[in-house]
């Protein structure tokens, strides 16, 4: 890829089981969130783990699926998510910083978009963050490990 790992899509959904709405840029709230996402509430520990979702392309298209299909916020080209520990932080653009969390494991919902497809997303459905620091973001905009 030419211009490094970047952002290849944004997607956000209103309402929980709404359907996901792709953008070409964002506004990412520190320990909140996108805003305009359903999960840019302040609601509970939980959530404070579970603010943006980031998910690869290239799984994306292994398994024939569409960017937000598996409801991921940020949709990355080029970018080995998987590589990432918990506690690490990753930037996009010039200033958002997205502190890693957890894996996040496939739920009954991904069955819904496509039977069989909760196993197939086992230990590969991306990385769970918590927003470090806020600001804006596009599609396009270069990824990096922070340190």
């Amino acid at each position: 890829m030419a211009n490094g790992p970047q952002v290849h899509a944004i997607s956000i959904s209103k309402s929980h089981f709404g359907d996901m709405e792709s953008q070409s840029n964002a506004h990412v709230i520190k320990d909140l969130g996108i805003e305009g996402d359903r999960y840019a509430v302040k609601r509970g520990m939980n959530r404070a783990k579970r603010q943006v979702l980031l998910m690869d392309k290239e799984t994306i298209d292994l398994l024939g699926l569409n960017p937000g299909t598996v409801r991921e916020n940020i949709t990355t080209e080029g970018f080995d998510i998987y590589s990432l520990e918990p506690g690490q932080k990753v930037r996009i653009g010039s200033a958002v910083e997205l502190e890693i969390t957890e894996l996040c494991n496939p739920c009954e919902r991904m069955d819904a978009v496509r039977p069989g497809l909760r196993a197939e997303l086992e230990g590969r459905r991306g990385m769970l963050t918590r927003v470090a620091k806020g600001g804006d973001i596009a599609v396009g905009d270069g990824i990096s490990v922070v340190g």
